[in-house]
């Protein structure tokens, strides 16, 4: 079944919690089709329109990622496992991104705590997909990969839980390889799930090294839901069309790094039915590990096994 949603503040919240009524409940196997707002919660659908402005319908005194959800899955119970399918992905016209101005440790290192903010406006073009911005005067072009930054389900424990910090169960993640044709395949925490999305990104690097990419709305993202009962993890894993990717999140990048690392090898022991000696061997050989981003907190590490790498 498809089923569709309107971008509306009655669909939108800023932060995780196990105890939001859902906004619609599925079945294992629907399709779910949405529209996600820019990460200043506004939304225009062409060039010359006004942008419509949005708001949690949950009040959060909290500021947080605009995300659609929760959304609750029948068959899910915790301890299974959700795969989401990212069917399609259509880019929004606009985006912008931005660096300096704030203090975080990155900041810190360049310099840039105390500089002027500056923000970068880009018209985007799914066409030819390029971006556009200017900066004095000339004008300067990206290539877009669109993906979706932010997906998770509901934490275990209980309150509320911001959506920067990616987690065991997914949200922020900003892996830039969660493109369209992926799956993102999440431990459930709780019954039902209770998985939101959001966050469209046009193009990022790894490491997402200013703080932002270049942040746009999604004028359609279409993605299946499907409970996956015979899965056992601990934490979020994805088949992506660049490889396999494991993920590993912490304050301490050298924690980020082993808990990426470490599921990627039980992934190649279980795959080939090797010892960990040996399936580390093979990951020295065959696997990369990039930082995912260094911004939300919890700095991301993923490990990626290209398809075809081992045979």
């Amino acid at each position: 079944m498809i089923h569709k949603l309107d971008l509306k503040t009655e669909h939108l919240h800023r932060s995780f919690n196990k105890d939001y009524e859902p906004i619609l409940t599925v079945n294992s196997g629907d399709t779910v089709q949405l529209t996600t707002p820019d990460i200043q919660w506004g939304y225009s659908q062409s060039k010359g329109e006004e942008r419509v402005m949005f708001d949690s319908r949950e009040n959060e005194e909290v500021n947080g990622h605009p995300m659609i959800g929760p959304i609750k899955i029948n068959e899910a119970k915790k301890g299974m496992v959700l795969e989401i399918r990212i069917n399609d992905l259509d880019l929004g016209w606009y985006g912008s991104n931005w660096a300096g101005g704030f203090n975080s440790w990155q900041n810190e290192k360049l310099d840039l705590a105390h500089e002027e903010n500056v923000q970068l406006d880009w018209e985007l073009d799914s066409q030819t997909m390029t971006g556009t911005t200017k900066i004095d005067g000339r004008e300067l072009h990206v290539g877009l990969q669109p993906f979706i930054g932010l997906m998770g389900v509901a934490p275990a424990e209980s309150g509320l839980h911001i959506t920067a910090p990616p987690r065991y169960c997914g949200g922020n993640i900003d892996c830039k390889e969660l493109v369209r044709g992926s799956s993102l395949y999440l431990p459930i925490s709780c019954d039902g799930a209770l998985f939101s999305i959001g966050d469209g990104h046009a193009v990022q690097g790894d490491g997402e090294v200013s703080g932002t990419a270049i942040e746009a709305p999604m004028d359609l993202v279409d993605i299946t839901l499907t409970v996956q009962e015979n899965m056992n993890l601990t934490m979020p894993r994805a088949w992506t069309p660049a490889g396999w990717i494991t993920f590993g999140f912490n304050e301490d990048l050298n924690e980020a790094t082993a808990t990426a690392l470490n599921e990627m090898v039980k992934f190649i022991q279980d795959m080939y039915d090797i010892k960990k000696t040996e399936a580390t061997a093979l990951a020295s050989a065959a696997v990369d590990l990039r930082i995912t981003q260094i911004v939300n907190g919890s700095k991301g590490v993923h490990a990626i096994l290209p398809h075809g790498a081992i045979r």
